[in-house]
Parts: C-alpha cells; sequence; structure tokens
C-alpha cells in the first residue's frame, strides 16, 4: 500500500509534526489501521476512504500509536494538503468526513485552515495537583485555574509564567494517572502566554505519545481558554500562533484566527516521504 509522509505547521522539513497518509485505504480493517499506526509509531497516521458523508471529499480515520481518534487538527491539515497534491480535493474549500463529523478546510494564503469543531469546557484542576504532575513548584504556575477543556479530544491546560518554566515540564503515565483518574484519556497542554500568542507544549502518554511537536485539535480549545482569561483578544480578525514543540526538536507554527464563526487553526505542510508498506507475505 502506497502511504506519504508530510511534516505539518511548518515549512521546514524534518520540523513540525510528522504525518502519515495513505490516500487509499479501502480494504484495510480498522485493526490492520491501528497495527500500522503501532508500526509507524508516529503521533498519528491518517486513513483515507470514500465518504458518504454530503459535502465531504473523503472520510479520514486517525490513529495514534494506541487508539482511534475522533478528531485530530495536523493529520486534518496534512491530509488535506495530501489530497489537493494528489487532485482528489480541487476547490479551495472543501470538508473531511471524521468521527467528530464534516471538518470545513480551506487553503488561504499559503496555509491550510481548519475550523475548530464546537468547543467543550470540563472542570478545573488544583493547581498544586498540576505543578506536581509536572515537576514544577507553585510559583511556576500562573494563577488562572487548569481546566479541561475540548473540541473532540480532552486536553488539561496549564497556563506557565515563562518559557524557562514549560521547557522544564515532564509528565509520566504514572503523573497523569495520579492527575486524572477519569474513564476517558487526556492529554495535558502547559503553555505560557506571549504578546504574539503561546510557547507550548502537549503531553499525551494515554495516548501512545509522550510529548506531541504540534497539536491542531489543542490550539483552538487553547484559544479558547486564553480569551476567557483575558490573555488574548478574542475580537473577530485577531491572529496570533502558538508556538510548540521547540524543546523536542521540532518547531511548529500554528496559525489562530477568531472568526465570528469560531476559531480556525491553520499551518504550513512539507512532503518528506513517499513510500509502499507490504502488508502480505512474500
Amino acid at each position: 500500500m502506497r502511504y506519504r509522509v508530510v511534516d505539518v505547521f511548518t515549512e521546514t522539513r524534518l520540523e513540525g509534526n510528522p504525518l502519515a497518509v495513505f490516500p487509499d485505504a479501502s480494504g484495510l480493517t480498522e485493526a490492520t489501521m491501528q497495527k500500522i499506526a503501532q508500526e509507524l509509531n508516529l503521533s498519528e497516521t491518517a486513513f483515507v476512504l470514500p465518504s458518504t458523508r454530503p459535502g465531504c471529499v473523503a472520510r479520514v480515520r486517525i490513529f495514534t500509536p494506541t487508539r482511534e481518534m475522533r478528531f485530530a487538527g495536523h493529520p486534518t491539515i496534512g491530509t488535506a494538503w495530501v489530497l489537493r497534491d494528489e487532485g482528489v480535493a480541487t476547490e479551495s474549500t472543501f470538508a473531511l468526513d471524521e468521527l467528530v463529523g464534516a471538518v470545513p478546510v480551506r487553503v488561504e494564503d499559503g496555509l491550510i485552515w481548519l475550523q475548530t469543531p464546537p468547543i467543550t469546557t470540563g472542570p478545573t484542576y488544583a493547581a498544586t495537583d498540576c505543578a506536581h504532575a509536572l515537576g514544577l513548584s507553585m510559583q511556576d504556575l500562573l494563577d488562572f485555574p487548569p481546566q479541561l477543556l475540548s473540541a473532540g479530544n480532552p486536553n488539561l491546560y496549564i497556563p506557565l509564567r515563562s518559557r524557562a518554566a514549560v521547557d522544564r515540564a515532564a509528565i509520566d503515565l504514572a503523573g497523569l494517572r495520579r492527575l486524572h483518574s477519569g474513564p476517558e484519556a487526556i492529554c495535558v497542554f502547559a503553555f505560557t502566554p506571549e504578546p504574539s500568542g503561546a510557547y507550548s507544549r502537549m503531553f499525551a502518554p494515554e495516548h501512545g505519545v509522550v510529548e506531541d511537536p504540534a497539536t491542531g485539535s489543542a490550539t483552538g480549545p487553547l484559544a479558547a481558554y486564553m480569551a476567557r482569561h483575558q490573555m488574548c483578544s478574542s475580537a473577530p480578525g485577531t491572529r496570533l500562533v502558538s508556538e510548540q514543540g521547540v524543546k523536542m526538536g521540532r518547531r511548529s507554527l500554528l496559525h489562530i484566527l477568531f472568526t465570528a464563526d469560531g476559531i480556525d487553526v491553520g499551518g504550513a505542510v512539507v512532503p518528506v516521504i513517499s513510500a509502499t508498506m507490504t502488508l502480505t507475505h512474500d
């Protein structure tokens, strides 16, 4: 089976967040998709299938090494780029069919943009527990309540005082389970607000991802959290950038645009690999 690897949220190859895309995954079972994602061991692998949802150019199933995702940002943007490059999506605006529903996509200003699905707000968490889970002191946290938000994937947002504090943060599976014992897997998103947007890191050990270089599905809720606590304006037309992945050597730039309809997230994509995977015995 033919597949491609693209780097998402960057214009520089071998930076950003790598994504494997199988442009024609017809005939693959869910179990095989999961095994392929585990084999490639990227943050996510995307599988393209025909869509029966009106207005969608393709159905996209997205897997981390351990589970399927309802929605994910860099697979949406990376798959959209591949579909345009291969002539499947020929318009500048279209939609992809994901488990979360139809995700609108557009191409503008050299970037591919997605419209963040509806954002829901969850509980707040004790700052002391969050500091402990990240291996930080209370002095490293800003005086805003850490809170769970989701646009399809729950993320716990923990605002920190500086880039240095973000870079010192670390979480493992045991630390995450001490922080959160609910049945649904969550990710931990540590960030510090900056005039241009935010400097960020995201940890997802329950998804088989120690750290994610760029998390598009978490960036819309990040912007919503920042606006709610007056760290930025939410006026339509406001633009921000979340800089992520720096600490792990894969700098990513996730563009944010507040619109009258919600929050859009955009990024650049560069192709890296074209390959074939053999799934049958010789």
